[in-house]
């Protein structure tokens, strides 16, 4: 046990992580994990990325190894994960799986348990953030909705409604009546004045001289014959 294990295990990850893993001294080394994410088509951002950074004790596997959690150097930040603030959440992922594997080789499965918790974490933030904006659909759809709906009728209502209508067309009615006399008075003129009879001229002093006028005709017919029987 101890030395000898660790360098087995660290040559059988070599050939699992080739590109991923990273020495820094002889029981020292990191293994570069990149996560799987569902993401929309139109998003072309890149995959996060983490890093698990191990150190042996002397006596492991019989001792847990020292685990750190860390980013790449100038790694953009992440909508879905905060390393500063998902460490602990994430090392506490691991414990059941030490537990579990003392005695043995570990980090494999380390490095596997880790990827599913960190990816399970992106996935359970991406899924509040697809239910809020549902919620937020649904009630712009029923806010649209209702534009349409309309008040919900009732008999009193109807009654109501109802009543007004009733008056709004007599209304209606009486308003295109008077324009209909008005615009037939406008075409007559005024040829639909009464003509006033003679007792109403006479009361209203416009028949004042009609007698005498009359019989100074009758003067000047008589005087006209008169110049005729001299000549």
């Amino acid at each position: 046990m101890g030395r000898e294990e660790q360098k087995e295990e660290r040559e059988v990850l070599d050939s699992i992580f080739p590109d991923e893993i990273q020495d820094i001294n002889d029981a020292e080394y990191r293994v570069t994990i990149i996560l799987d994410m569902t993401k929309a088509d139109e998003d072309e951002t890149p995959d996060p990325v983490i890093i698990l950074n191990v150190q042996y004790p002397e006596g492991y596997p019989d001792f847990a190894p020292a685990l750190d959690i860390t980013q790449p150097p100038n790694a953009p930040k992440h909508q879905f994960l905060d390393i500063q603030e998902d460490k602990t959440r994430l090392l506490e992922a691991l414990q059941p799986t030490i537990e579990e594997n003392m005695g043995m080789a570990m980090v494999f499965t380390l490095v596997s348990t880790l990827k599913d918790a960190a990816e399970l974490l992106i996935s359970e933030r991406q899924q509040v953030v697809q239910a809020q904006k549902d919620v937020e659909a649904a009630k712009a759809e029923a806010e649209e909705n209702a534009k349409f709906e309309g008040e919900k009728v009732t008999r009193e209502s109807f009654l109501a409604w109802r009543e007004k209508f009733k008056q709004e067309m007599v209304e209606e009615a009486a308003r295109r009546q008077a324009e209909q006399e008005a615009e037939d008075k406008k075409k007559r003129g005024g040829k639909d004045e009464k003509k006033l009879t003679g007792k109403q001229l006479w009361e209203q002093g416009l028949a004042g001289n009609t007698v005498e006028e009359e019989e100074e005709g009758e003067d000047a017919v008589e005087g006209l014959r008169k110049l005729k029987v001299e000549g």
